[in-house]
């Protein structure tokens, strides 16, 4: 299965493109699209922040710098509204891109649906109310039909829209994982032809940065299982893009066995399999999470 890479760095927190973004140096902009593209990604991530102040002139000028050198479809990631619209209008080709993203939030719905309706671009339906995160997989659904209606009324059809059930840190527990893949696995029912992506890294916030991506990478695998169509991943790990575009078949193998209670046996994998069995008994709450769960 192919996972299509959303790439994470061109971020305004990075400490390469955000020192870039904010005094409008975009060599390190170019240089970091350029690497993400060599890296496999399929999209690169553009992410401002809130960017309340600037981010009107901040979106579009990235984009600008982006698409001088690269026709790799982008991501516009903002939670500022009006930069999001701003962006979007100024892209040469806004039908390949994703405006990440549209919540259940009645101001953010009225401001950008018209604009990804005629944009014609992906969008992340963000299962976000307004009385915040889901609770279990249920309330992800209701949500779906609601905010699916939404989009498919203003014209956007299933296929570009891009659902994200939010995925939170393994350290807060296993509970709200499991929901959320509980929702991919019903996804194509509530919304037929309808996508999924996901922020890949947050399953992994609050661990020690060397460990972070073993994490990353078992979850990956396990969303292969439910079909996820993209995730906002580092382009950077080189094993994580393998993963995703089906180049370690043997490592997605150990891990979807554990999810069908076939547990291989320990002593007939290897080292490396054993990093993916492990961490992915810790993300399935087999195994409780502690920062040493690889050295169990």
């Amino acid at each position: 299965m192919y996972v299509h890479c959303i790439a994470e760095s061109i971020n305004i927190m990075g400490t390469r493109t955000g020192k870039g973004m904010k005094e409008r140096n975009p060599e390190p902009i170019i240089q970091m699209a350029h690497e993400e593209v060599a890296n496999g990604g399929d999209f690169l991530d553009l992410n401002i922040g809130p960017s309340k102040k600037d981010g009107v002139n901040l979106m579009p000028w990235i984009i600008e710098q982006v698409e001088s050198i690269t026709d790799c479809p982008l991501s516009l990631d903002t939670t500022n509204a009006d930069a999001l619209i701003a962006g979007i209008k100024s892209a040469k080709n806004p039908k390949n891109h994703i405006m990440n993203s549209i919540s259940l939030q009645p101001e953010r719905m009225k401001k950008l649906i018209p604009v990804a309706s005629e944009a014609g671009c992906y969008v992340v339906g963000l299962l976000w109310g307004v009385d915040g995160m889901p609770r279990d997989a249920n309330e992800r659904a209701s949500m779906t039909v609601e905010l699916g209606m939404a989009l498919n009324e203003a014209g956007i059809p299933n296929e570009k829209i891009l659902f994200d059930p939010i995925i939170t840190p393994i350290t807060l527990g296993h509970e709200q994982l499991k929901s959320g893949l509980d929702y991919l696995a019903m996804l194509q029912e509530i919304a037929p032809g309808a996508k999924s992506t996901v922020g890949l890294s947050n399953v992994s916030n609050g661990v020690d940065t060397k460990k972070r991506h073993y994490l990353n990478r078992g979850l990956l695998a396990m969303l292969i299982k439910y079909g996820v169509w993209s995730a906002i991943v580092d382009a950077y790990d080189q094993e994580l893009m393998e993963l995703a575009h089906g180049e370690r078949p043997e490592l997605v193998k150990v891990v979807h066995d554990i999810m069908d209670d076939n547990d291989p046996n320990p002593k007939d994998l290897s080292p490396k399999q054993m990093e993916y069995y492990k961490t992915t008994r810790v993300l399935m709450g087999k195994t409780i999470f502690s920062e040493s769960w690889l050295e169990l």
